[in-house]
């Protein structure tokens, strides 16, 4: 008689891989064609590694990256039936209420690993992983949690996302800090229609690794039980107990096409045959009969998951739409309301009180960039949570100085250098921030940040797409623009348009050192992500030099700065516009009133129209490219909210679509200058 793997419930199993196949099955032959199920993804032959890990995954602070095919592990870690079928049927009690693909997964910790939110897009579920796996070590070396020593992270891809940028940066950061985490391969052949050997070398990702540092590696079937319970038990114990990440390969079979839209006409039959020889679900059933299931009892289970699976996708049919009038809630963090995992606010951590008022210690100026060390050296004090890395921020102190000195005062594990993957340093901070810690990232400069767009854009839908289940607050700073003397098209970007077009970041952009103590510490305290431009241009200048304004000083988003009052001439600007535009105002025999927005997302509409309505004309500034930039979204807001106030076209002044020179009199003719500036204001005043 067989014996049993002793690791596993393989009853549960039994029940589970069953409910699986029954789910799969229900919506690919009556569901789909039905119309009740639009985006169908099958995990028809990967149901037996899933289920199995899912059943060493039940530490507390055990967590999950998963993929499109990852239902079977949802279903092991507590995802129900009923669930299941609402996500797919874009029903409110699916996982993101209807916001996001039946597939694209999220789940707070029930009895085993919480599911960290995935994004639509394949290796997007790779760094962040990482993340929380490093936040498991932050949490048991600095804060001091032992009893999270040997929890860890499982985080599953096919073979085609072993290609992507995230898992290689994944791979770095796991083996390079021996962290606990299992990289889980599922080899089904095929990443729609493109073969294996298409995404590496060979084929197989395993064999390609085996000579990877501090990595350990298995490989076998994902559909005979008694090899792939072996596997997987092996591969979670290596990992808990400390001795660094491991990858994991099954080979499995894709038994559906990669989608409900799929034929799978591109495989030779011959190859479809040896698919379905390779089945997990009969081999399931010989391993488990007789020594735990007779025929008999086997067939009763399948009438039992097939009965309860039907009356599953019965009741999530019967759940009302989710209502539109809700449809923006949870952009942002809604006050009261608090996200159930991500953040200090899902655990219930409250950090000293702030205020608005500026109270100096002292008369003596400082320039921006000690302002916002000086604010981060606090902020890591009040906050043993808080976590500071980047390229170069560590043993150099940051390319612009702004990490100077506090690796040496906090600690490497606080204040520390990376890998040079953008993606990996805004992933890792998503993970490390959906993990209760508040990570501060550095990017070098704005045009470096381009490799970790995927990560940023899926970072500030992550709130709303789980409909306020998972929340990761987190700042990126980002040095931007020109430098005072030299510009280039890689270094001085500023772009802020990008960043205000994507939902669910906060966005702040300071002109002197204290709004960049206010603004950075609101940001620091927030609930919210949060991207933190620094202009470098105005990190050592002396216009923007000020006193430092108290370690409790900070600044609400959305409250622009009037810099002075006129009513003559509205000029709203931000970053280092602001200088130019106070010297242009000089310059003129006007009384201009000039705005400083402070942040673009949100931006002060109520003080902007307030004084157009007062001056009836408006001049625009800013950096920025012209063409879709950020001031068309104001003028656009002015004309349809004060148009009738108007006394002359809303202008803007912006730079030229073209990428900024590296040649300072080419840079002076693209870039806004005092004089253009000045010329600008005057020609608005004389209509």
């Amino acid at each position: 008689m067989t014996v049993l793997h002793p690791a596993f419930d393989w009853r549960e199993v039994a029940r589970l891989v069953l409910a699986s196949r029954a789910v799969d099955l229900l919506q690919e032959e009556e569901l789909a064609p039905r119309g009740l199920v639009t985006y169908q993804f099958s995990a028809r032959g990967h149901e037996l590694g899933q289920v199995l890990l899912s059943q060493l995954l039940d530490r507390p602070f055990d967590a999950a990256g998963v993929y499109y095919r990852s239902r079977p592990f949802l279903l092991g870690v507590g995802l129900t039936v009923e669930e299941a079928m609402a996500s797919d049927m874009a029903r409110p009690g699916g996982v993101s209420a209807g916001r996001d693909v039946g597939v694209v997964f999220n789940l707070p910790r029930r009895q085993r690993a919480t599911v960290l939110p995935m994004g639509g897009d394949v290796g997007s579920q790779f760094t962040p992983a990482a993340g929380w796996a490093q936040a498991i070590r932050y949490r048991v070396e600095v804060l001091g949690q032992s009893e999270l020593d040997g929890n860890m992270v499982a985080v599953f891809g096919g073979d085609g996302s072993v290609a992507t940028n995230g898992f290689w940066s994944c791979l770095t950061m796991a083996t390079t800090l021996r962290l606990p985490l299992l990289f889980v391969v599922e080899d089904n052949g095929y990443a729609i229609s493109v073969r294996r050997d298409l995404q590496t070398p060979g084929g197989n990702i395993a064999a390609n690794l085996a000579s990877f540092g501090n990595l350990a590696i298995w490989q076998g079937s994902g559909t005979q039980p008694a090899e792939t319970a072996d596997l997987v038990a092996t591969a979670v114990e290596h990992v808990r107990s400390g001795q660094g990440p491991g990858l994991l390969r099954l080979v499995v079979p894709r038994l559906s096409g990669h989608s409900g839209h799929d034929n799978q006409a591109y495989k030779p039959e011959a190859l479809l045959a040896d698919e379905r020889s390779r089945d997990p679900l009969p081999a399931l059933r010989d391993y488990l009969a007789p020594a735990l299931l007779s025929p008999a009892d086997w067939e009763a289970l399948c009438q039992e998951v097939e009965t309860a699976v039907a009356a599953a996708a019965k009741a999530a049919q019967a759940q009302p739409p989710p209502d539109p009038a809700g449809v923006e809630r949870y952009l942002f963090a809604v006050p009261g309301e608090g996200q159930q995992v991500g953040g200090l606010a899902a655990e219930g951590i409250t950090l000293p009180a702030t205020e608005p008022v500026s109270r100096p210690d002292e008369p003596r100026r400082i320039n921006m960039v000690d302002a916002i060390r000086q604010t981060l050296d606090v902020e890591l004090a009040t906050n043993p949570r808080c976590l500071l890395f980047g390229e170069d921020v560590a043993e150099k102190g940051g390319v612009h100085t702004a990490t100077m000195g506090l690796m040496a005062g906090h600690g490497p594990g606080r204040v520390f250098d990376t890998s040079l993957s953008e993606e990996g340093i805004i992933g890792r901070a998503v993970g490390l921030a959906l993990a209760g810690l508040a990570p501060v990232a550095e990017i070098q400069f704005r045009k470096y940040a381009d490799p970790a767009t995927e990560q940023l854009n899926n970072c500030g839908m992550l709130r709303w797409r789980t409909a306020n289940r998972f929340a990761a607050p987190l700042v990126v700073r980002i040095p931007v623009g020109f430098g005072r003397k030299i510009g280039d098209p890689w270094h001085s970007v500023t772009n802020e348009a990008f960043f205000a077009h994507a939902p669910g970041w906060l966005l702040a952009f300071p002109a002197d050192a204290e709004d960049a103590v206010g603004l950075l510490r609101t940001a620091l305290r927030g609930n919210d992500p949060v991207i933190f431009f620094e202009h470098r241009a105005l990190l050592d200048a002396a216009w923007a030099r000020r006193p430092y304004p108290g370690d409790h000083y900070a600044i609400p988003f959305g409250q622009a700065r009037l810099l002075a009052e006129g009513d003559d001439l509205t000029v709203v600007t931000w970053g280092a516009m602001v200088e130019r535009c106070e010297a242009a105002a000089g310059a003129v025999g006007a009384a201009v009133e000039l705005i400083d927005l402070r942040t673009i997302v949100p931006w002060d509409r109520e003080t902007v129209l307030a004084s157009v309505r007062k001056t009836s004309k408006c001049l625009i500034v800013h950096e920025d490219i012209g063409p879709a930039g950020f001031g068309a979204e104001i003028a656009a807001t002015i004309a349809q909210e004060a148009f009738l106030d108007l006394d002359g076209p809303i202008e803007r002044l912006a730079t030229p679509a073209v990428p900024i020179p590296f040649n300072p009199a080419l840079m002076d003719a693209v870039v806004p200058t005092v004089e253009r500036i000045r010329q600008k204001m005057e020609e608005l005043l004389a209509f």
